[in-house]
């Protein structure tokens, strides 16, 4: 998807045209003066006027792209926004440069990862928005103390790995939302393969029989969930299986066991939270 950005279609220069846009960005703030960049008293807020003249170059240049909202960051006069199954892009000035990739700010012992903490907010809206009967989802029978959303792809040996849990989990008073993800692509093998669960009788039977490796027919209806879910996924960073997202909106990618889960939702002090 990265490469699409670009506005040099030139494969052979990928890496040196993205460090020419984080050098040009810096240079540019380093030679003008402290007053040319939006002040710091400002930083927690666009003007519409901004968002006009930053979309507008954008867009200048890639027509084709949606992008999502124009959102401050706490950097003087640099800018971020999503693009639709895209990465995030920091934005310079009105938009003559930006960078994809992680930013972070320095806090006290420890480095935080600003592109992360925007996309939590991102994938917590976004989460909201699943239909629940739209995923394959595995219940306790008792007190639902704690969920995580998964994106899933059956062909995956970390994936099968953390099935053979969902019954632990499920004692814990954990649910399990699982979502697809076909590494391989829409189209594939592997999209066919996991939409057969999707489009089941009995979903939960079907996603089970294929993490065990057992022989499901291959039924692709047409109104299976699993390419939105794909590239819903893409717009939430996950770029691997599984890849768990709590309900707050942060991102865990790969594998834990059900214990670690269950420190992490806090069940056992009794914390963890029932809503995505």
């Amino acid at each position: 998807m990265y490469k699409v950005l670009r506005y040099d279609a030139n494969p052979r220069q990928p890496i040196r045209l993205k460090w020419l846009a984080l050098v040009s960005i810096i240079i540019a703030c380093v030679a003008q003066p402290l007053w040319a960049a939006e002040p710091s008293s400002s930083a927690t807020e666009v003007s519409s006027e901004r968002k006009a003249r930053i979309m507008a170059t954008l867009r200048s240049a890639r027509p084709d792209l949606n992008y999502g909202d124009i959102e401050a960051s706490p950097i003087p006069g640099i800018a971020m926004i999503q693009v639709e199954n895209g990465p995030m892009l920091f934005v310079y000035n009105d938009g003559e440069f930006f960078f994809d990739g992680d930013l972070y700010q320095v806090g006290k012992g420890r480095f935080i990862n600003l592109k992360e903490q925007a996309l939590t907010a991102v994938r917590k809206d976004l989460l909201a928005e699943i239909p629940l009967d739209e995923m394959i989802v595995f219940s306790p029978t008792a007190e639902v103390k704690g969920v995580i959303n998964v994106f899933t792809d059956v062909d995956c040996g970390y994936c099968r790995k953390l099935h053979k849990e969902v019954p632990e989990l499920n004692a814990m008073g954990i649910e399990v939302r699982y979502m697809a993800f076909p590494r391989a692509g829409l189209g594939s093998a592997s999209h066919h393969k996991i939409a057969s669960a999707w489009c089941a009788e009995d979903p939960r039977t079907a996603l089970t029989a294929m993490k065990n490796g057992e022989h499901v027919d291959t039924n692709f209806c047409d109104d299976n969930p699993v390419a939105k879910q794909y590239e819903l996924g893409q717009q939430m960073g996950v770029n691997g299986t599984p890849a768990i997202v709590l309900a707050d909106g942060s991102l865990l990618p790969g594998y834990r066991p059900a214990a670690d889960m269950a420190r992490v939702l806090g069940i056992n002090n009794q914390q963890a939270s029932t809503t995505r």
